[in-house]
């Protein structure tokens, strides 16, 4: 039996159902819904064969060849399905929920199989994904001088059952010139937005969300526009660390890394740095001296984020010392804060259960 269900119908369903990608291999890994499948119905070659048939020579003939690439895969797909859903039920879709998805979901249904075919493909879901970034939230956004531990501290309310988006997990970087750490591989812009989307979905609106401050870009990646402009017109607390303790935090965590990597990170931001501050910065990474490193790198970041924080409304941003050292806290601190704060026209936050004993 093959059932048609629109995207936002799918998600009740996601738990128990298997989400089968019929796209091809280049397409599922530009983006693909979080946790599907790819069972390609054709091969990147082969979609631009029925392609180029199509516009040339017509829609008839492109199917025709279709069913020639395809003759001997049936029972390869059929194979794999019952691999992944033993059980034979399985959700399908391709781009735009046509001939590539409802082709398969025929073989299966004749194979047996209950099949849910997605409404619109993949090119719905995207539409379902940008809602999410227009979509407000009620957001507390943690500032604070690079080598502060932000991320720590998210990972800390996370531990405190409170909710929070990690962006530069998501975006698989650190948000500066060095944040690749020389090993990390950014995804594609498309699954990061698909990703994102993911997470705000299954936040509870009612609750305090938390998330790092950022630029509009991480790395090679941009955070939705939408998004970032609710991010920042969000409250922000603005966590101060002693400078001394934050370039022994970064040299202990910059030192480790590849001095090839340091070097052409720095020479990235030579415009920004200048040429004798470069220099100097370039010698103290050959030279193994990490803490004079990060205090010459820290001169431009530190003016960079001074910059950004006066562009905020100043009623929305409070600042708060931490001590860097006790995370949990420094975490409670946070909480607090957000709790006893006035914002201007706010309405009422709730935190989560986790925290209701603090």
């Amino acid at each position: 039996m093959i059932k048609h269900i629109p995207i936002a119908d799918f998600w009740a369903l996601k738990q128990q159902i298997v989400l089968a990608d019929v796209r091809t291999p280049a397409e599922f890994e530009q983006g693909h819904v979080p946790g599907a499948v790819n069972l390609p119905l054709f091969s990147n070659e082969e979609r631009i064969q029925v392609g180029t048939t199509y516009k040339q020579v017509g829609r008839e003939e492109a199917i025709l060849l279709g069913f020639d690439l395809t003759g001997a895969k049936w029972s390869g797909f059929i194979k794999q399905a019952l691999e992944w859903v033993p059980d034979k039920r399985i959700a399908l879709h391709c781009w735009r929920g046509g001939m590539r998805s409802g082709a398969m979901a025929w073989a299966l249904n004749l194979y047996g199989f209950e099949v849910y075919l997605i409404e619109g493909g993949y090119k719905a879901y995207r539409g379902w994904v940008r809602s999410w970034f227009e979509t407000k939230y009620p957001l507390w956004v943690i500032g604070g001088m690079t080598g502060s531990g932000k991320t720590k501290l998210l990972h800390q309310l996370t531990i405190l059952q409170e909710q929070v988006i990690d962006l530069e997990e998501l975006a698989q970087h650190q948000g500066s010139a060095y944040g690749s750490m020389g090993k990390l591989v950014q995804p594609s812009q498309e699954q990061f937005e698909n990703n994102l989307a993911e997470q705000l979905s299954g936040l509870d609106r009612q609750h305090t969300v938390w998330i790092e401050d950022e630029s509009l870009m991480i790395g090679k990646l941009s955070i939705p526009k939408p998004f970032w402009q609710q991010m920042q017109q969000a409250p922000m607390i603005d966590v101060h660390v002693d400078l001394e303790q934050r370039i022994d935090y970064l040299a202990e965590e910059y030192g480790r890394l590849d001095k090839e990597f340091l070097i052409a990170s720095t020479q990235r931001i030579q415009k920004r740095l200048g040429p004798l501050q470069t220099k100097q910065t370039i010698a103290a990474i050959l030279d193994d001296r990490m803490a004079d490193f990060v205090r010459l790198v820290l001169v431009y970041y530190d003016k960079t984020y001074r910059t950004a924080l006066n562009q905020r409304a100043s009623d929305t941003v409070f600042p708060l010392e931490i001590s860097g050292n006790d995370r949990a806290a420094d975490a409670r601190k946070l909480i607090e804060l957000s709790q006893t704060s006035s914002l201007p026209d706010a309405e009422p936050i709730l935190h989560s259960n986790g925290n209701d004993t603090l």
